[in-house]
């Protein structure tokens, strides 16, 4: 039985966003302001599932996550499907780990998984699919400049702002 992934897309502030779901729980949240691009690597990362436009269903998740976007502090409990190696989810879990109006560097999550090369915590991040919930947004160079961010540096800027400002941290 093949699996099914539904997908929806919302906007917010920073710009379109698409979510897809599993029976599981969020498997990608993406901004793109190319929605065919978008659907279509979709379909490339998830080969074996059927993907279906299913913005009725997903009325309720794309609330939440714009709400999320907008709001720093917003939980949207929503679940999540992670997918990765092993390595990889557990860096994502890392950066979850990381509050609201922080940052961490490379390096410092490396030596966290006991080691001093930061490349593959590097790539581990880059392959990220969920933007905002797994806040990779908050990892930063050592010297504490904003370094790259798979959905552009100006929303990786806007993000980080909008979580220094007093009261982002409250959950709403």
């Amino acid at each position: 039985m093949r699996e099914t992934i539904r997908f929806a897309w919302g906007n917010s502030s920073l710009g379109d966003f698409m979510v897809a779901m599993s029976g599981k729980g969020l498997v990608a949240l993406e901004f793109s302001s190319n929605r065919s691009a978008a659907e279509d690597a979709l379909r490339v990362h998830f080969p074996e599932a059927d993907i279906i436009d299913s913005e009725q269903e997903l009325t309720d998740v794309l609330s939440k996550v714009q709400h999320a976007i907008e709001a720093p502090g917003f939980d949207p409990a929503i679940p999540l499907d992670l997918r990765g190696t092993p390595y990889e989810v557990e860096v994502w879990s890392m950066l979850r780990a990381i509050p609201v109006g922080e940052t961490t560097n490379y390096g410092a999550l490396a030596a966290k998984l006991g080691t001093r090369d930061a490349r593959g915590v590097t790539e581990a991040i880059t392959c990220n699919p969920v933007a905002v919930l797994v806040p990779c947004h908050r990892v930063v160079k050592k010297d504490g400049s904003i370094s790259g961010y798979r959905w552009g540096v100006k929303r990786k800027r806007e993000l980080l702002a909008r979580e220094r400002r007093p009261g982002a941290s409250e959950t709403l």
